[in-house]
């Protein structure tokens, strides 16, 4: 797994779609864990909880896996991370980002923009 990964990170477009995967399933476990706690109950949140897990854990591996620098890829990474978790509040649970969240997100796309382009 690991020298699948490491080919897959070699290159930017890899790197990326490395990225969006562990970014949602880093989105996907919380709002697992989300609907584990407060919206389900019996046997469908221990289901919830332990689909949270599994995405978490995964997510572990993702990110920790390959061999690169991923603090320098933060900031692509965190801008990915709020994408994937508004597109999943908006399908799972029905909510729309206000104008607050909107303002709030352009500013983490122009961080990630600024450390990518000028990080080290």
């Amino acid at each position: 797994m690991r020298n699948l990964l490491d080919q897959i990170v070699a290159n930017r477009t890899g790197a990326l779609l490395v990225l969006l995967t562990a970014a949602f399933l880093e989105a996907y476990g919380d709002s697992c864990f989300q609907t584990g706690l407060y919206r389900s109950s019996g046997a469908s949140r221990a289901f919830a909880f332990l689909i949270g897990a599994a995405s978490l854990a995964s997510y572990g591996l993702v990110v920790n896996v390959p061999r690169w620098d991923f603090g320098r890829l933060l900031g692509v990474y965190v801008v990915l991370f709020f994408l994937c978790a508004q597109m999943i509040a908006r399908v799972k649970f029905g909510q729309t980002p206000s104008l607050p969240v909107i303002a709030g997100g352009a500013l983490i796309t122009a961080g990630g923009l600024i450390i990518s382009i000028f990080g080290s």
